[in-house]
């Protein structure tokens, strides 16, 4: 049955009455035609629901479902099921896009019959004293057929380096052949609240045929309120890394078509030093002695204990070489310190916030 439009956008939504209109109206921009866009209200309890009402009345290729809050996941999910288009896009509620990103995603995607087509992004930050910067992509061809895909599996979640995805997680710089996301929604553990897209678009790479690339474009503006940036503690951030990896293995195990367990371990540890820094740097007011008896729990789990001494990561720079010393060798105090000085160097560098 052909379906009844070109691309489906869903945009989940909670709490965001500030940003919602700046979000939607450029969707509504597009040069392209043939599009719909699915508004899922997550529960909002401000006026972003009724707001998501005024544009259906207005616009006939705007549809909205109203659910209980549930979560990120939970919110693309329910839009996902309602999308009718042969490819399927996501916009983050606070986002905004270029006029001509889903044309020029489109036009490529057809042309070369690809599984999934991927563009940049631009992290824009509310902060005028820290400048827009545009997301380095890993992927240098413009046209990825199954071999070429395959020969990235070695690198495809660490490539060595701290944090080094060649894969690029994020649902809303690509657009997906619906029927592929479909397939692997299964995957998508409602629980997960750390890196939670990784685990849809890792399952449909590992299924894609041929993946499509738009160089050197940039129409995705991924916003960093001074909310985002100062952030809020997280008591229970190393258990939601904890369950991304299991997550992960999961998928890797399933599909079968390589065995990623090292580079999920490696993808953890780097997460781990996130948790690290996440109980220094925003958890700061409960004083010091409750932060490094904190660092020593999540430095003393078995399973952080585990990547720590068999992960096998080669290419580390010299700070995060002696980020883990420290944690290797019980030095938390000095992790403290160095932690502290290195987030107020990089808060005002702009360096912190890289979508994961």
């Amino acid at each position: 049955m052909k379906n009844s439009k070109r691309l489906s956008v869903i945009v989940p939504v909670y709490n965001v009455e500030q940003y919602l209109k700046r979000c939607v109206d450029s969707i509504l921009n597009q040069t392209v035609a043939d599009l719909e866009i699915i508004l899922v209200d997550d529960g909002s309890t401000d006026g972003s629901g009724a707001m998501c009402d005024a544009y259906a009345k207005k616009h006939t290729n705007i549809r909205v479902l109203h659910k209980p809050n549930g979560g990120l996941t939970t919110a693309w999910k329910a839009g996902l099921a309602l999308a009718t288009g042969e490819y399927t896009g996501f916009v983050d509620s606070d986002d905004w896009i270029d006029p001509d990103m889903y044309e020029r995603m489109l036009t490529l995607a057809q042309r070369e019959d690809a599984d999934v087509t991927v563009c940049g992004l631009t992290f824009d930050f509310e902060d005028p004293k820290i400048p827009g910067r545009d997301e380095i992509s890993n992927f240098k061809k413009e046209v990825y057929d199954r071999k070429a895909l395959e020969a990235m599996f070695p690198t495809l979640i660490n490539d060595g380096y701290f944090f080094g995805r060649t894969l690029q997680s994020a649902r809303v710089t690509k657009i997906f052949r619906t029927e592929l996301l479909r397939a692997n929604v299964q995957f998508c553990d409602d629980r997960v609240a750390v890196g939670e897209d990784m685990q849809i678009t890792f399952p449909v790479l590992l299924d894609t045929q041929k993946l499509c690339v738009v160089q050197n474009f940039y129409p995705y503006h991924y916003w960093i309120n001074n909310k985002s940036i100062t952030g809020q503690y997280d008591s229970g951030y190393i258990e939601k890394v904890k369950l991304l990896r299991a997550r992960l293995q999961a998928i890797s195990d399933a599909k079968g078509v390589y065995d990623f367990t090292a580079q999920i371990r490696n993808d953890f540890l780097g997460l781990a030093v996130l948790a690290v820094k996440n109980e220094i740097y925003r958890n700061y007011k409960s004083g010091r002695r409750t932060v490094v008896a904190n660092v020593r729990r999540i430095c003393e789990d078995p399973e952080v204990r585990e990547a720590i001494e068999e992960h096998t990561m080669d290419k580390l720079s010299v700070s995060i070489r002696l980020y883990l010393w420290l944690m290797r060798t019980g030095h938390y105090n000095l992790c403290y310190w160095l932690v502290l000085v290195f987030f107020k160097v990089n808060y005002y560098l702009g360096r912190e916030y890289k979508r994961q």
